[in-house]
């Protein structure tokens, strides 16, 4: 079990600062919280069917597209650029432009393209756990999720840090959608980047 803990949050420590954003972006909204952490659920189980079908020799998709995935948080954070843009000037701030917060869709797409370095890990790690020990680690995995979503809550109601993601949270959301997507485009080599 410490091992699928040590694992998980290796793999998912970037995921508390995207959480952080989707709360505070979706903060005052009704509904938003169950969203966020809807979405993640659904990002990450994902994630994990990936992982344990790969594990037992399927393949959903092969390696050369995986970067691609990275175009996923790029085109949000381009649509959130846009509707930061678009409002700048409104006098009613951030509630026009969060537009009722993050969808679970949008917060699924981005932790699915952002997990295609935690796919590249379980894969090996499963495939030599047998099914008893795969179904600890997702068990142990889906528990840490909850974690993750209450600590990125956590920080986006702290005081000081709620105060700033307030002020700038328009616009570090989608530079981290953007530099995200570029990163997993990059590094994954997609079209020779």
């Amino acid at each position: 079990m410490g091992q699928a803990i040590g694992l998980f949050a290796v793999t998912n420590i970037d995921d508390i600062l995207i959480l952080s954003l989707f709360f505070a972006q979706g903060a005052g909204h009704r509904g938003s919280a169950r969203r966020i952490v809807a979405g993640q659920y659904l990002g990450f189980v994902a994630i994990l069917a990936v992982a344990v079908a790969a594990a037992f020799g399927a393949t959903f998709l092969p390696d050369s597209v995986i970067p691609y995935l990275g175009l996923l948080p790029l085109a949000l954070g381009l649509k959130a650029a846009w509707q930061a843009w678009k409002h700048r000037g409104d006098a009613d701030g951030e509630e026009e432009r969060a537009e009722g917060g993050p969808q679970a869709l949008e917060v699924a797409a981005v932790t699915f393209a952002n997990g295609g370095d935690n796919i590249g890990v379980y894969v090996p790690v499963f495939a030599t756990a047998g099914v008893g020990g795969m179904s600890v680690y997702a068990v142990v995995f889906l528990v840490l999720v909850a974690v993750w979503c209450l600590a990125g809550r956590y920080f986006a109601t702290r005081p000081v840090i709620a105060k700033a993601l307030s002020r700038w949270g328009h616009v570090l959301l989608p530079l981290v959608l953007i530099a995200l997507g570029l990163v997993i485009l990059v590094e994954g080599g997609a079209s020779g980047l």
